[in-house]
């Protein structure tokens, strides 16, 4: 029987993704009992395995080292649970990517802050939950006619996205929440309550009553981290004093001049070649400070944060855009659709320093549109500066904006706190801040 090594600490979601595939399949895996996080994921051993010291991680029993929860669980995994067919195979993919992209970071932003693991921002909460009633509407829809995410068994596609939800089902899906979603529970209520399941999470709880954000619980996960901290210098220190007293001091050597290196033709081509500039350090910063802006955008909520825009814009030295998708007939999955607004911020992250956007999605499956509301410093389209930020701008149309003009001031308002509908009267569905 294969077996090998899980390194990762008690009750890890990501690990579990592996321990319960590893329950399918019959493959035999070791925990080890004496991996202590923040000390064994920092040793020396383990870092020349393991090179971002990231747990979980596995080591086989012939010395192959996998990291990344979701590769670990494929390699433990049986042929059932990767699918049996090629279209089941890219499906069982696809979901696991859906769970890892779509789901896990706006389950960590509204989660985190309750375990008190990062510090509560009520918009960037209030806004992930809204994105999140949209991506579960999607699985939810997926399970009306279906037992399983993929084919008639439980796949990797059902354990990965059921562990990346274990957290949202504990702690913020009470009855009331979880009511829109009668498929998915149904589904969900179906998977922890498999055998492969149980043996590995127990019964699980569903959240009885939404847990509220204590920020004392914030505060004592930030003086346990700044202790460890200290602990670990005051440590590293005395190790340091040890260490000199042991090495004898040198004799001063008499100091040759040392010979220049001589540089191939490839780094003297690379030592002149000039370095990358930010195109917006060229134009004037004016009185916009967009820091400032985006703080209050994210920490206040629209009825105090547009106004606040409008008091601090300088339209001088800073310009307004509205950008439509210029193939909106091509748009079926919302989700999908929502991808490609991602993909495109992900894309464009050298340009968040002096740029902000809200893009929205309209409407619903097969019938939606993407636009948005972009700002930045300058007064020319922004993405021609830099041939880095041109890979999508021209699957848009661009349109400057009049700031003092009472359509944009709408338009600006309608966007910022996603609500409106589009130029043909699609709902507003969803919709994703760059900052």
């Amino acid at each position: 029987m294969a077996s090998g090594t899980l390194y990762t600490y008690p009750s890890n979601f990501r690990a579990n993704k592996a321990l319960i595939a590893a329950q399918y399949s019959g493959f035999k895996i070791n925990v080890a009992s004496n991996f202590v996080f923040g000390e064994t994921n920092k040793s020396e051993t383990f870092l020349k395995k393991f090179p971002l010291g990231k747990v979980p991680a596995f080591e086989s029993q012939d010395g192959q080292c996998i990291a990344e929860s979701n590769a670990i669980a494929y390699f433990v995994a049986n042929q059932q649970l990767r699918g049996n067919s090629d279209v089941e195979k890219a499906q069982v993919l696809q979901w696991m990517s859906f769970a890892d992209s779509e789901i896990l970071p706006l389950s960590c932003t509204i989660v985190f802050p309750v375990l008190g693991i990062i510090q509560y921002n009520k918009q960037a909460v209030e806004h992930a939950k809204e994105e999140l009633k949209a991506i579960l509407s999607v699985v939810n829809n997926h399970l009306l006619t279906r037992t399983f995410l993929v084919g008639e068994k439980i796949t990797l596609a059902d354990i990965v996205l059921s562990c990346n939800l274990f957290h949202l089902y504990e702690s913020i899906c009470d009855e009331s929440n979880r009511k829109p979603y009668q498929n998915l529970n149904r589904w969900f209520i179906t998977c922890v309550n498999q055998p492969q399941f149980k043996a590995i999470i127990g019964d699980f709880k569903i959240c009885q009553k939404e847990c509220p954000v204590d920020p004392k619980k914030f505060a004592e996960f930030q003086s346990k981290i700044t202790g460890s901290l200290k602990k670990e210098e005051k440590k590293s220190v005395k190790d340091e004093k040890k260490k000199e007293k042991k090495e004898e001091k040198p004799k001063p050597k008499k100091e040759e001049p040392e010979e220049a290196e001589e540089m191939d033709a490839a780094d003297a081509a690379l030592l002149e070649e000039p370095k990358s500039k930010d195109p917006f350090d060229e134009m004037p910063k004016g009185t916009f400070n967009m820091d400032d802006f985006k703080r209050f955008y994210s920490n206040n909520e629209e009825s105090k944060s547009i106004p606040y825009f409008w008091d601090k814009f300088d339209k001088e030295n800073y310009s307004i855009w509205f950008g439509e998708y210029k193939y909106s007939d091509e748009l079926t999955k919302v989700f999908m659709s929502c991808n490609l607004i991602s993909g495109m911020y992900q894309r464009l992250d050298k340009m968040r320093k002096q740029c902000f956007a809200s893009m929205c999605l309209f409407g619903t499956d097969n019938d939606c549109t993407i636009s948005g509301i972009w700002v930045w410093r300058g007064q020319d389209l922004a993405f021609q500066l830099c041939p880095d930020w041109q890979i999508d701008y021209e699957t848009y149309d661009w349109k400057k904006l009049n700031p003092d003009s009472d359509e944009t001031k709408k338009m600006v308002a309608e966007y910022f706190a996603w609500s409106g509908t589009d130029k043909n009267g699609r709902p507003f569905n969803q919709g994703k801040i760059f900052k």
